[in-house]
């Protein structure tokens, strides 16, 4: 008998019908050669402090560091837990063979192998590594099981990670608690939470601390087109009004015109942080329920894996694309411009190298069921992207007119389309502006020649400088994904995103736990620091603990350790030798400052949201 082990009870009976183990019993399937069971997200987790000495139960600063020998795992103390487990137990005994069901993933791998740890499992292993929960999808799985041993470094990775927040986290927490925190209020501290934190208190800082300057800029108007003096800006209006003075009985003589046809290759395809900063951008959505919400599109069977990092497909997918083209019928009128013609494989959606364990998100082809406005805004929005792949560039002529008039030099461009492409998918909404990435105005100028010359409309205009723009939740996924560097090209976010803060599928939960812990609040769709997010980040002299860059540097080399290539040992170590130091800088420091938390009562409310089935302890 083989015993397929899933992760939620729908995946579950979803795979069952697909063997045919069509009797049900209490907590699994049974028929046709296979048992399916299933864990309801994590069943175990790390032992708690007291489970490894008596003497850590209590708070105090002299038993910190807390660093076990060696680290264990249990089962969550709760029945319907331990009644699922004693399922799978002996379910383990009886099988001659496993087949890991979990979803795709390290938290997928890590929960099934602590289960099966947990169990005392002796049996051969193998691991079913599916995109998306379509039929033929979990068909073809089946047919090209993985073996267990291939998925080693991906547990070792996810083990590695558990650890490292177990160390930083709880220590780190009681540590500053204890030494800092106000009576009977816990602060807690995270090996990625602290960081992003820090990044939203930073920002405010730099608003709070801002000093507008006024500056003057000299423009002109000539035959309709708004001209600019290449100089930027003045500092002192009577610098500007002396140009002013200079250009305005002048003629305007153009000097040069420059014509420049441009092609602007088709946006990337999503993976789940660019998801959610696009839906936080035109719906207002938060991270979290973007998280939700495509994540109900997943299991419904209509779009792929969610929790991705990548924005390219495989060649194996491109030979199906056709074919899931063809199913998005609701998209009748524009998939029309690609009928006849072999479909368009560019190198910025399809390229083996950049795709590991999953490829971007897409629409599976499935035809769709009743959905909620936020799933069919959400599916809408995957679906014209995939789209939007396939159709060719879209194509421009740049225009640049430089004029002067008494020697004082101006310049205007414009942007003429002269074939949309791509952007025909976009037509007259707001995310193909928001596409454009380059710094050319988009005005269609008039036609200049060079030489001629005529009279002009020069003006001074004041100008104010402005603060940097709070954190909205879309702009805090960017910065974490990119270790704190303000990235709008998309080839540079794509190089970074292998040292960003946390990983995809956790970056949400840690935003929902700052709002939690009171650290943060929503102001429209800006993101504020509390004053105790404020204090705390001031509070924590370690840059270990709050600095996004190493935190990036760290989850780079979890990476490493995923893909085989950094050890796991030494990256522990590392965290233990980190947490050392920083508990005896924070013991030796003399100060009496304490930080004001929040009741449960003051604290901010966020929206409630959707059970997770996996626990996130960043």
């Amino acid at each position: 008998m083989k015993l397929c082990i899933t992760e939620k009870p729908s995946v579950g009976r979803d795979i069952a019908r697909i063997l045919g183990a069509n009797t049900r019993r209490d907590g699994y399937f049974e028929g046709n050669g296979y048992c399916v069971t299933w864990t309801f997200g994590h069943l175990c987790t790390l032992k708690e402090p007291h489970d490894y000495a008596q003497a850590w139960r209590k708070w105090s600063l002299s038993m910190l560091p807390m660093i076990p020998q060696r680290f264990g795992i249990k089962l969550i103390a709760d029945k319907g837990i331990e009644k699922q487990f004693e399922v799978i137990r002996s379910l383990i005994e009886q099988c001659d063979e496993i087949i890991n069901c979990g979803d795709a993933g390290q938290e997928g791998e890590l929960i099934q192998r602590w289960v099966m740890q947990k169990a005392g499992c002796r049996k051969p292993v193998a691991r079913l590594w599916i995109n998306s929960l379509t039929d033929d999808s979990i068909r073809e799985g089946f047919e090209h099981l993985r073996p267990h041993k291939e998925l080693e470094p991906l547990y070792t990775a996810g083990l590695c990670r558990a650890i490292g927040d177990w160390v930083l986290g709880l220590n780190a927490t009681r540590l500053y608690t204890l030494k800092y925190g106000s009576q009977g209020h816990v602060l807690s501290i995270g090996r990625v939470q602290t960081p992003t934190l820090a990044l939203v208190v930073n920002r405010q800082l730099e608003i709070d601390n801002f000093k507008p300057q006024d500056y003057w800029e000299l423009k002109t108007e000539y035959r309709g087109a708004l001209f600019s003096a290449t100089r930027k800006g003045f500092d002192k209006e009577e610098e500007g009004q002396k140009l002013l003075e200079k250009v305005k009985e002048a003629p305007l003589c153009v000097t040069d015109v420059t014509k420049k046809k441009g092609k602007e290759g088709h946006p990337r395809l999503f993976d789940l942080t660019s998801l959610q900063v696009e839906c936080n951008k035109r719906f207002g959505m938060s991270a979290d329920q973007t998280l939700q919400t495509i994540q109900s599109l997943y299991e419904k069977k209509v779009a792929t894996y969610p929790r991705v990092d990548t924005t390219y497909l495989t060649d194996d997918i491109y030979k199906k694309c056709g074919q899931i083209l063809n199913s998005l019928t609701q998209y009748a009128d524009l998939l029309t411009p690609l009928r006849g013609a072999k479909l368009r494989k560019s190198k910025k959606a399809f390229d083996n190298s950049k795709v590991t364990d999953h490829h971007a998100i897409i629409p599976t082809g499935e035809k769709l069921p009743p959905l909620t406005q936020a799933e069919q805004q959400v599916y809408d929005t995957i679906a014209k992207r995939f789209i939007s792949i396939f159709y060719p560039d879209c194509e421009f002529e740049q225009t640049t007119v430089k004029a002067e008039a008494n020697g004082v030099p101006f310049k205007v461009t414009g942007k003429v389309i002269v074939n949309p492409g791509w952007r025909q998918v976009y037509a007259g909404s707001q995310e193909a502006a928001d596409s454009d990435d380059s710094d050319t105005d988009n005005a269609i100028l008039p036609a200049f020649e060079k030489g001629e010359k005529g009279p002009h409309n020069p003006k001074l205009l004041k100008k104010t400088t402005k603060p940097p723009k709070p954190y909205t939740e879309g702009t805090l996924l960017k910065a974490m994904e990119t270790a704190r560097a303000t990235v709008d090209d998309e080839e540079m976010r794509e190089a970074l995103k292998a040292n960003g803060i946390g990983r995809p599928s956790t970056r949400a939960a840690i935003i929902e736990l700052l709002y939690k812990r009171g650290y943060i609040c929503r102001e429209r769709k800006s993101l504020k620091a509390t004053q105790a997010g404020i204090d705390l980040v001031a509070t924590i002299k370690e840059e270990l603990l709050k600095s996004a860059s190493l935190t990036g540097i760290w989850e780079g080399r979890l990476r490493a350790i995923e893909r085989g290539e950094y050890s796991a040992q030494e990256f522990i170590d590392g965290i233990k030798k980190m947490i050392t130091e920083i508990t005896l800088d924070v013991i030796r420091d003399s100060s009496t400052r304490k930080i004001e938390t929040l009741t449960e009562e003051e604290k901010p409310q966020p929206k409630p949201r959707k059970k997770r089935s996996t626990k996130d302890g960043d």
